[in-house]
């Protein structure tokens, strides 16, 4: 019986998130629409067209989706990752990024269904397949917005920077520990945890880092960022959550 209430509850679950997905994003997206606007315009007032970026990654189920932000770099061809201080940042591309303006058009990903509020961050088709063990054991979720990763890796930009000589530093040895801390969310998934972490999203948002950390939990947000795994230990060494 036990292990049929598991089944149940999460699908209890997934059904409230959507409808709370559904109600946030269509709320966000009619309130926000007059700064929106802003944004684009400013985006091609500073660098010109596109406003969007647009970027296939890889969604629940392993179904590709057109990922949507706006622009914060200029056009053309370079890394899969971005660093801080990388010269294609443009300027209001640098502000939208530091305040995360740029991931509001992913609300309209949310509305149609491709993302979640909070969920595990998408990723590009060529990470996904250099783990795809790991990207399989967490593809029953929809990415989403914000996760456990994204507040206990809130400074990334900076720690890849400090880590610019290894070309493949986030996708050998910091992706497998972003999908860790999935796997525990998958596992402790719930709406009161949505919404700590959701919470805690928009205290990290506003500036208060300290306390968007110990609304998740300093330990664990100590042990993701200081113990990436070696690379010699593969993937294995990622699941310690």
């Amino acid at each position: 019986m036990r292990a049929m209430a598991v089944p149940s509850r999460r699908k209890r679950h997934d059904q409230w998130q959507r409808s709370v997905d559904v109600l946030i994003a269509a709320g966000a997206l009619l309130t926000l629409l007059p700064l929106l606007g802003v944004i684009a315009l400013l985006v091609v007032l500073t660098d010109g067209h596109p406003v969007f970026f647009r970027q296939t990654r890889i969604g629940r189920f392993g179904q590709p989706f057109t990922l949507l932000k706006f622009r914060s770099m200029r056009t053309g061809s370079g890394s899969l990752v971005t660093v801080a201080g990388d010269s294609r940042i443009t300027p209001i591309g640098s502000l939208l990024r530091r305040t995360k303006l740029d991931e509001l058009p992913q609300l309209w990903n949310v509305l149609v269904g491709e993302m979640s509020i909070v969920g595990p961050r998408p990723e590009v088709p060529q990470f996904v397949a250099t783990w795809p063990v790991l990207f399989h054991s967490i593809s029953n979720l929809r990415p989403g917005l914000t996760d456990l990763a994204s507040l206990a890796l809130a400074d990334e930009e900076q720690l890849l920077g400090r880590h610019r000589g290894e070309p493949d530093f986030y996708q050998q040895r910091l992706l497998p520990r972003k999908l860790a801390m999935a796997r525990l969310y998958r596992r402790h998934r719930s709406l009161w945890l949505d919404g700590v972490l959701m919470a805690g999203t928009a205290v990290r948002i506003l500036g208060a880092r300290s306390l968007a950390a110990n609304m998740i939990g300093m330990s664990l947000i100590e042990r993701v960022r200081y113990e990436v795994p070696p690379r010699r230990h593969g993937w294995q060494a990622g699941l310690v959550a």
